[in-house]
Parts: C-alpha cells; sequence; structure tokens
C-alpha cells in the first residue's frame, strides 16, 4: 500500500462502523483465515463487524476462532442482502473480481458503501475505493498481516488474529513449499508462533482430520488419474456420480490435485470435478516452473489465480472438456520441449 492508500483508509476506518467482509465463493483457508483475522482485528478497533461468505466453507475450517459467526449467504438471501445493504464498508479479501463471489456479486456491484480489495491474484478490478492488489505474496493473509503494521496496529494481532493468519499462510503455501514462500514469511510465522499459534495443533485440525469417505474418494481419483508423459502433463477426472457414491461434503476434494504434479516429469497437471447442481465442470490447473496456468485458465477455461495455480470451469460436458483440455495442450510448444 502507497501512503495515500494508508491514510484514506485510516481515515475509513477512524469512526466505529459496520462493516462487513467478504470472502470468494467456495472459501479456502487463506480466504477463512484472513476474513476472520481481519474480524478479530476490526472488532478490537470497537467496530461492528461481520462475514460474510457466498457458500459454506469446508468443515476443517471449523475450528478457526468465531467461525462459527460467518454467515452464508445463500442459506438466507432476504435477511443478508439487508445486512450488506446496511454496512457502510466492505472488505473484500482473497478475490478481485466481484463476480468470484457467484450470486452474490450481483448484490455487492448495486451496493454505495466503499470498498477495501486486499487480494494477491493477477489482474484487479477496478470496484474498490482502496486497492491493496499485489501479486509477490504467496497468501492473503501474509497481506493482511502487513495491514495490520500499515495500520501501525501490531500490538492488535493477538493469538485469534495469529491463528487465523498462520491458517491461510500454511494452506496458500502448500505446507511452505510453494515458490512465494520467502524468507518474510517465515518471518512473519515466527512472529504468530510467538503469539501462541499451536502449529502442530493447527496442522492436525488442517490434514490429519479426514473421514473414511474423503479417503476412499482420494483412492477413486488416483485410479483415474491419466499420464501424457510427451507432454509433462497428468489430470485426474471425478464424475458426480463417484462424488456421490463417497458421500462428498465440501472440502473432500481439496489438494488432490497436487498429486498429479508429485509424479517424475509432470510439470503440468488438472483435475476436473463434475458438478450436477451448478451444470459445471469444476477446474484446478498446478504447474512447476514457469509454465503459467493463471493465463492458461484465463485463455481457455473461463478461470485465472496464479502462474503455478488457477482454477477454472467448463459448461460443457465431461468428455467435451476432456477432449478440449487435450486438444489445446497438443498446441503448447513448452510442454513438448
Amino acid at each position: 500500500m502507497n501512503k495515500n492508500q494508508i491514510e484514506q483508509t485510516k481515515s475509513l476506518l477512524e469512526n466505529p462502523k459496520k462493516i462487513a467482509i467478504i470472502p470468494h465463493r467456495n472459501p479456502d483457508g487463506d480466504a477463512m483465515g484472513s476474513t476472520l483475522a481481519l474480524y478479530h482485528f476490526l472488532k478490537q478497533q470497537n467496530h461492528d463487524v461481520f462475514v460474510m461468505a457466498p457458500n459454506d466453507f469446508p468443515s476443517n475450517l471449523a475450528f478457526l476462532p468465531a467461525s462459527e459467526q460467518v454467515l452464508i449467504y445463500e442459506n438466507d438471501k432476504e435477511s443478508n442482502l439487508k445486512k450488506l445493504e446496511e454496512a457502510e464498508l466492505l472488505f473484500t479479501l482473497d478475490f478481485n473480481a466481484l463476480h468470484r463471489t457467484g450470486e452474490m456479486g450481483q448484490v455487492l456491484e448495486k451496493l454505495s458503501a466503499p470498498f477495501i480489495m486486499i487480494d494477491h491474484h493477477e489482474a484487479p478490478s477496478d470496484y474498490a475505493t482502496v486497492t491493496y492488489s499485489d501479486t509477490s505474496f504467496g497468501s492473503t493473509c501474509e497481506m493482511i498481516y502487513n495491514f495490520i503494521l500499515f495500520l501501525d496496529a501490531k500490538d492488535k494481532i493477538n493469538l485469534d488474529v495469529a491463528t487465523c493468519l498462520y491458517t491461510g499462510i500454511t494452506t496458500d503455501s502448500g505446507s511452505y513449499r510453494f515458490p512465494k514462500t520467502t524468507p518474510a514469511t517465515h518471518r512473519i510465522v515466527a512472529e504468530l508462533l510467538e503469539k501462541g499459534v499451536k502449529n502442530y495443533e493447527v496442522h492436525n485440525l488442517l490434514f490429519d482430520n479426514n473421514s473414511y469417505n474423503s479417503l476412499q474418494l482420494l483412492g477413486r481419483a488416483l485410479q483415474n488419474m491419466k499420464i501424457i508423459p510427451e507432454l509433462k502433463t497428468s489430470y485426474i477426472t471425478l464424475s458426480q456420480k463417484e462424488l456421490d457414491e463417497f458421500n462428498y461434503v465440501k472440502g473432500d476434494t481439496e489438494g488432490i490435485v497436487n498429486y498429479g504434479l508429485s509424479l517424475k516429469g509432470i510439470i503440468f497437471t488438472a483435475i476436473f470435478i463434475e458438478n450436477k447442481e451448478e451444470n459445471i465442470i469444476k477446474i484446478s490447473f498446478r504447474s512447476q516452473g514457469d509454465f503459467d496456468v493463471n493465463q492458461f485458465a484465463r485463455n481457455n477455461f473461463n478461470g485465472g489465480g496464479h502462474i503455478n495455480a488457477a482454477g477454472g470451469k467448463s459448461y460443457e460436458n465431461m468428455t467435451n472438456t476432456i477432449n478440449k483440455f487435450i486438444k489445446i495442450i497438443n498446441t503448447i510448444p513448452q510442454l513438448k520441449n
């Protein structure tokens, strides 16, 4: 943030306000960690704050402090619409275009209150009064930590704030193995641990809290994996029937896409998940090195994200989507070298 943005933000937060904090649809650890960290921070400043997610979040994030206070827009649209209309200031975290909130985006577009955007994805929209956008960060939670420092309020990082920030940094960094994990990331994490975060407990709740069905679904996904060695590519498919077979709940497919990159010689992987309710194929892309899946997703599958991690969607059926995917990757010289 530059000096003008910091002063503008301080002015917006100078007096107690009714503030809404919003993550993207299908919120992950960074989205929920950043929104709840900001919630705990702003509550200490005597603001009337609420977090409203477009839809529900995975159950393995329910340990986050105040997660039970999160409002789910799609569960009570009429009441939640009224709360949004009453908000005097809105923060949007971990996304940079209002359509990333799904149906809720149409509501947000009509609101007159100022927005503050904090996000680390490519190509931000211009809806916000204050935009803190920086793609060099590996997580929005790292940016929230800096945001608090910009406001000269480091003393407000208590255990609740620290736990939420640690969770988001851990998940979006792939447990500190992704390229955007920097020395600064580790210095921030060290300070969060000094606040009393129990890193072993957070890791256990995030990653060692699986159901039997979710592990069975993982097994099916790995059975479905296909490899195209001449294109250094792998991909996984999961049909709605397979999701139903293993009683899929939100969060069960989180991280499965990364298994495709664990194969020797693979630099590009994807997972295609059928969603009959929305009538789409949801897609996640991952890559190693300089193969840009953000651009790949934007150009071909209505998506975007980061250079090495992005998402997209297809409105065609699974067979046509896979055929399109294979046809496209056969035209990319970078995958053939």
